[in-house]
């Protein structure tokens, strides 16, 4: 099937019945959409913006049990992820690695409490395909971190996670569902629930691109929106109580050399707290999170001035080199949608992480919380839900044994790595082109087939689309990504048949966009 959205746009025109509809683009929404096309029913997704457009690519690219959540006796949630994570390092392999991490010590009772608790997390891992815990001396931690602080350090533990990037598995997820049949559109925005006798049968949505509002019928619906999932509720119920407190978590992104090396920084105990990592990725240092609790949310959040000190000032006491907001690259905040606790509270501490999966007496499904890692087992619960609900034939879930899109059984290297399989189909155009396999622009890797792939098979649309969530270059360098701006609008408007007019308001308003990812107020 081709992954294409006017294509999928047309099958919508054929056909409004459908088993499932998804309301939802993110993690959770597309894994559930992989679930359910590939127990065979007719799944269809619908997402406002574009796909893990929110807090599904603003991660800290972690595929992990949470080490966190082992010291505040989450067992189950910990042991659950692990087993997920090794089934993404399985299933996509192109996307998710091996990454080590070492957390630094400075006493000897820390130095005894790290490596228990490490020792745990490998044996609720089991025989998995990650490195074991071990310590090392504080020469070896030096060699291994040369940008971390020597004063006072006793050595540390050496930890194996996953690391990945999420919009691109986001992505592949997506083409994933369709190469089972199902049906996944990104800017189409759900306007109402439809109801039969009081229960949830269908729904209607408009096509953000042409305009064009459509009614369809469904068995079971789904809402999958993340920290939306109140808004979809308010259909059901529009006096309902809101079930989601979301959280945010900032992240800055630094120049590599301020780690100086390929091992992850773990931070375990901020002064709030918390953890906070220093992780490789793409080539630079991605440094986060925060976790401060909100009354509101957006699209678009943006990181707050003080979770933003507080990275730097944290980030600081490690570093041999202190990051100061001029060496930030791309500062981006994402929202998780935490499960709302029964009395009101400013602790997210006190909110749960495990994903809920809750039934409104109109058969509407919602699912929420969780995290990343875990997404496939979110999925198979709902679809399990599903099956119940909607009288479907049942089916057992396939996904634990899927590939996921662009697999490949070897690990695939070069610049077009992380498109694993499909780097086939983009050294295809080059060869049909070879003007394709020239550079967009002198100061960066990417060629003009990969621009061209990502919107004939990718299904971008927008500059943001291809510049935060495909090249991913938005969140890594923010003035580098406006650089390319007018490049790719010029490129996107011929294959997409765009005007000037549509090139001059893509421009402006993506550099409006990678201002909020800047620290300062102008490019001066």
């Amino acid at each position: 099937m081709d992954f294409n959205r006017e294509s999928f746009i047309n099958q919508v025109e054929e056909q409004s019945n459908w088993d499932i509809i998804i309301i939802g683009g993110g993690a959770t929404g597309l894994g559930t959409a992989v679930d359910a096309a590939s127990r065979g029913y007719k799944t269809l997704l619908l997402e406002q913006s574009d796909f893990a457009k929110g807090t599904s690519s603003r991660s800290t690219k972690l595929v992990h049990g949470g080490v966190r959540y082992l010291a505040q006796g989450n067992v189950s949630l910990v042991y659950e992820a692990l087993h997920e994570r090794e089934l993404l390092l399985k299933n996509a392999a192109h996307l998710v690695k091996d990454q080590d991490f070492i957390i630094p010590v400075y006493s000897s009772f820390s130095k005894f409490k790290y490596f228990i608790g490490l020792k745990i997390y490998d044996l609720l891992a089991g025989k998995s395909n990650f490195k074991k815990s071990l310590f090392l001396s504080t020469a070896k931690v030096v060699k291994a971190i040369p940008g971390l602080k020597s004063e006072g350090l006793l050595g540390g533990i050496q930890y194996s996670d996953g690391q990945f990037d999420d919009a691109r598995l986001a992505l592949n997820l997506a083409q994933t569902a369709a190469a089972f049949g199902g049906v996944v559109l990104n800017y189409t925005r759900v306007t109402s629930l439809i109801k039969a006798g009081g229960s949830v049968c269908g729904l209607t949505f408009t096509d953000l691109e042409t305009g064009k509002g459509y009614a369809l019928n469904a068995k079971v619906v789904i809402n999958a929106t993340g920290v939306f999932v109140d808004e979809i509720l308010k259909m059901d119920v529009p006096l309902g109580k809101a079930i989601v407190r979301p959280s945010q978590g900032a992240h800055i992104v630094l120049d590599r050399s301020f780690l100086d090396g390929d091992i992850a920084l773990m931070i375990p105990k901020t002064s709030d707290g918390r953890v906070l990592f220093a992780v490789p990725w793409h080539g630079k240092v991605l440094v986060g999170t925060t976790d401060t609790p909100l009354d509101a949310h957006c699209l678009e959040p943006k990181p707050l001035a003080e979770e933003i000190d507080f990275i730097l000032s944290t980030a600081g006491k490690f570093l041999r080199k202190a990051p100061s907001r001029n060496d930030v690259l791309a500062a981006f905040a994402g929202l998780r949608p935490l499960a709302a606790p029964a009395e009101n509270t400013n602790n997210t501490k006190e909110i749960s992480r495990s994903h809920k999966l809750l039934i409104s007496q109109s058969g509407l499904i919602t699912i929420t919380g969780g995290k990343w890692t875990t997404y496939r087992r979110m999925a198979m619960d709902v679809v399990d839900k599903a099956i119940e609900l909607g009288n479907l034939a049942a089916v057992k879930c396939k996904t634990q044994d899927i590939k996921i899109h662009g697999y490949l059984p070897a690990l695939p290297t070069g610049e077009l790595a992380l498109y694993g399989a499909d780097a086939h189909g983009i050294r295809a155009l080059v060869k049909t082109d070879p003007q394709l396999g020239s550079l967009l622009h002198p100061d960066f890797n990417f060629i003009r087939a990969e621009l061209i792939w990502m919107v004939r098979e990718e299904m971008a649309r927008t500059i943001e689309d291809v510049l935060s969530r495909r090249m991913r270059l938005l969140v890594l360098n923010a003035r580098s990504a406006m650089t390319l701006a007018p490049i790719v609008a010029d490129v996107l408007a011929q294959e997409l048949g765009r005007n000037e007019h549509w090139i001059i308001e893509q421009v402006k308003g993506f550099n409006k966009l990678a201002r909020q990812y800047m620290l300062f107020d102008s490019l001066a």
